[in-house]
């Protein structure tokens, strides 16, 4: 089958795939294969008119920092990161009080390796806004690569007490506590999994990390209800970075690998999962994080 055709295919009959479990299981792998989602028309059109506006609109300050992070976010959600980061500090060099600003920033600042930096970053948006928990999701996770664990699980602890009924908080939570003490996490995530929707799929993730569901179920699983190929994208990104973590923390270093590529090919830029597989591989293969975009500081 081309790529045009499961496209179409996609288009078409994406509601007719709850029984997928039953299908022949070359046909599954043709499903399970990702298949980059391209940039939206209007994530185009957005960049294109913000960059207008800001190059002949008379602008205060104010409505110009707005204009650069707005364009930072679209840059940022077509996998263009030096131009965010880039919008992202001009608009705090002119509006200095924008924590979501300092968000992205320190996430930016965490791929790069710059973790003082991003702690920095996260440090100055929870000052602007204390109850801001994706601050602390990304402050949690610039601790856990930076190997501070001790410093890390405040902050995953914090995220997930926020909504203790979102799998992917549950995840985190998991994932940040098991480096120091995994079987007390493998028990906490046990009983977190009975405050969780069923039918959420996200759901599924944390069953398969508690031993409930099999691999092959999980994968099953996400072929399961899908509303169309957005949706199919964003459920691989989450599925094959899970699987990958899972099987590197057991050592299975080939497979996790595999799992990452297939991370990286669905092309979900906004996701979290997505947006640290790179450092995850370069983890992996003892790379040394380089800062490329240096030069923009």
């Amino acid at each position: 089958m081309t790529k045009t055709l499961l496209k179409l295919a996609l288009a078409t009959g994406l509601v007719m795939l709850a029984g997928c479990a039953q299908q022949p299981a070359n046909l599954q792998e043709i499903w399970l294969t990702p298949e980059p989602l391209q940039v939206p028309y209007r994530n185009e059109l957005a960049i294109a008119r913000l960059s207008e506006i800001l190059q002949r609109a008379e602008l205060t300050e104010e409505q110009s920092a707005q204009l650069f992070y707005d364009r930072g976010v679209m840059y940022d959600s077509v996998g263009l990161r030096s131009l965010a980061r880039l919008d992202f500090m001009r608009a705090l060099r002119l509006k200095p009080d924008m924590p979501d600003a300092y968000n992205f920033l320190g996430i930016h600042y965490t791929l790069s390796g710059n973790f003082d930096q991003a702690y920095e970053a996260f440090d100055s948006a929870l000052e602007l806004a204390p109850n801001y928990d994706f601050a602390y999701l990304n402050r949690g996770i610039a601790f856990y690569y930076a190997g501070r664990f001790d410093l890390a699980e405040p902050d995953f602890q914090q995220f997930y007490q926020v909504k203790p009924t979102d799998p992917y908080r549950v995840l985190w939570r998991y994932i940040g506590f098991a480096e120091s003490a995994p079987q007390a996490a493998q028990a906490a995530l046990k009983v977190q999994l009975a405050n969780l929707d069923p039918a959420d799929w996200g759901t599924n993730l944390v069953r398969f990390y508690a031993g409930e569901i099999s691999e092959q179920a999980l994968l099953q699983s996400i072929l399961v209800e899908l509303t169309g190929p957005k949706q199919l994208a964003e459920r691989l990104c989450e599925a094959y970075f899970y699987l990958a973590k899972w099987h590197q923390a057991r050592g299975n270093l080939p497979q996790a690998l595999v799992y990452y590529h297939k991370t990286l090919a669905t092309n979900v830029y906004e996701f979290v999962e997505h947006r640290y597989t790179r450092l995850e591989m370069a983890r992996m293969r003892g790379e040394e994080l380089a800062d490329d975009d240096a030069e923009i500081n």
